[in-house]
């Protein structure tokens, strides 16, 4: 059967992205890291490829050591339905710390509260409590 997983590429920042994630959701794990080797070609102990869960759903992730003249874009973000004020708080909060708001937490009409905001690693999240 053919599946989709949501690809993540990082210049440096993998390991420390994924294990922030995976700390923050519930049902959420590292399934598998392999690194480059002293043989490269990226530098040796950063991430070849990797998986990992959030919230029982599959992500993958690179370091690329080729420098690309993109990075992520808020035109595609992981959207978070939270089910409880104080998760969205902690979540936006968590998520918010070093990135850039897009949409501060709020009411904008459309749900109770909404947030979205790019993360200090560049990726961006919408949060929504319904």
């Amino acid at each position: 059967m053919t599946t989709i997983d949501t690809f993540l590429m990082f210049e440096g920042a993998a390991e420390e992205a994924l294990t922030f994630y995976v700390g923050l959701f519930p049902d959420s794990k590292v399934l598998d890291i392999e690194r480059y080797g002293p043989e490269g070609p990226g530098p040796e102990g950063s991430v070849l490829r990797a998986s990992f869960q959030l919230a029982g759903k599959t992500y993958m992730c690179i370091d690329s050591f080729v420098q690309h003249g993109f990075t992520f874009t808020p035109a595609v973000s992981l959207f978070v339905h939270c089910d409880t004020e104080e998760e969205f708080d902690r979540l936006y909060a968590a998520l918010s710390e070093g990135g850039s708001p897009l949409m501060e937490a709020g009411d904008h009409g459309f749900s109770r509260k909404f947030g979205w905001t790019n993360d200090r690693f560049g990726v961006s999240w919408q949060l929504n409590l319904a």
